[in-house]
């Protein structure tokens, strides 16, 4: 059976002020065509459909149009489940009339936890579909008092599934968790994903999943396996913040044998806007190709620079974000949001300041002028000082 294994698309997504649905689309649009082309059993959109229980109406729209080419013209079903961003119920609902259509989507947790069940021509294939579900909520649902953080609501889950596993089929585990090799805690592989809890009692053991034949896990933007090669996240469609600027996006191709082995492939998608870093003097940002990746700016500058974002958006219009930052002999002086420390004089800076704003230099009365100001300011600051 060929799977195509997917995640975290958020749609509605708003990055540094700027909706990335236009962005979405394109991917969604690419992706929807290499699934006619790989022509998968089934896709699996492991969580996160969304990027907020309330999504605006154009993520909406354009998850009910890439869904309609997949499951009704393609005739390919999907197999999703709620992230933790998601609303389990505005996902849950109509779940039981779009079933019949090819739509299997899991959004509210529910305590009988039935596979889905497709085949090939090896026989039947499982697909336990398990939402993203806070402990609580697996602690109320199972009446479980002992259930107090994601590893312990995760094993409940998965050895309820066990006790009636059947042998004789293969099994698909689709989730959406922070799981670590062996629980213990790790970084997220990107900032914008959310914690699941406080206190690293959000981490998942990975050998829980060791019983299944595929795991197809959500949650972290970063395309990985974990402990086994079995066990794996998709990733993120699209870069989401500066932080997955070196993470190559795509989806995943699982074929999955008569025995339950499985061979991956990596399939890279390629977006119409890039996000990267650039770290370089203003004279330097006019000699790049004019670009509409979306770009964060480190300027080198020792000056100072007026309307720094208008000129970088001169060169690059869709530039999210720019600072400066300054070294001052050899030492980096500056951290993100913090006034960076200069060597220059008042009058240099004044200097600066002047040709910046006129495009010429001061002339000798106004430099006087500015001598003059400056010692009235250095002489009155002295006289608070003794005073004290």
């Amino acid at each position: 059976m060929r799977l195509i294994h997917t995640a975290d698309w958020h749609l509605g997504k708003l990055v540094q002020g700027v909706y990335m649905t236009e962005d979405q689309a394109f991917i969604l649009d690419q992706f929807i065509k290499a699934v006619e082309k790989e022509s998968p059993d089934a896709v699996i959109i492991a969580g996160d459909l969304y990027d907020r229980a309330v999504p605006p109406v154009e993520a909406v729209d354009l998850l009910d149009k890439t869904l309609d080419r997949i499951i009704n013209q393609l005739g390919i079903p999907v197999l999703a489940i709620a992230g933790n961003h998601d609303s389990p119920g505005r996902l849950h609902f109509g779940s039981r009339l779009m079933k019949e259509k090819g739509y299997h989507i899991i959004g509210q947790l529910s305590d009988r936890l039935n596979p889905v069940v497709l085949s090939d021509e090896f026989g039947e294939v499982h697909f336990h579909l398990i939402p993203y579900a806070d402990p609580s909520v697996v602690k109320a649902l199972f009446q479980e008092e002992d259930i107090r953080n994601h590893q312990e609501a995760n094993a409940y889950l998965v050895n309820r599934i066990k006790e009636n596993l059947d042998e004789d089929a293969r099994h698909v585990y689709i989730g959406h968790a922070f799981v670590t090799p062996f629980g213990e805690i790790e970084e997220n592989t990107s900032d914008s994903e959310r914690p699941l809890s406080i206190g690293g009692a959000e981490h998942v053991d990975a050998h829980l999943f060791k019983d299944f034949h595929y795991t197809a896990l959500g949650h972290l933007h970063q395309a990985h396996h974990v402990l086994d090669k079995k066990i794996r996240y998709s990733g993120s469609i699209l870069k989401y913040s500066l932080s997955e600027e070196h993470h190559q996006k795509g989806y995943l191709v699982v074929e999955l044998d008569e025995k339950g082995d499985i061979q991956v492939e990596k399939k890279k998608l390629s977006p119409k806007r890039e996000m990267r870093s650039l770290k370089m003097k203003m004279e330097d940002i006019y000699k790049q190709p004019r670009s509409e990746d979306y770009v964060f700016v480190q300027l080198l500058d020792e000056l100072p620079i007026l309307s720094p974002m208008e000129k970088v958006r001169s060169i690059f219009p869709n530039a999210m974000h720019v600072e400066r930052i300054r070294t001052i002999s050899g030492i980096n002086n500056s951290k993100e949001n913090q006034a960076p420390k200069t060597s220059l004089s008042e009058m240099e800076l004044f200097d600066a300041f002047y040709q910046e704003v006129t495009d010429k230099k001061a002339s000798e009365e106004m430099n006087e002028i500015m001598k003059e100001l400056f010692q009235e300011i250095q002489d009155v600051s002295s006289e608070r000082k003794t005073s004290k």
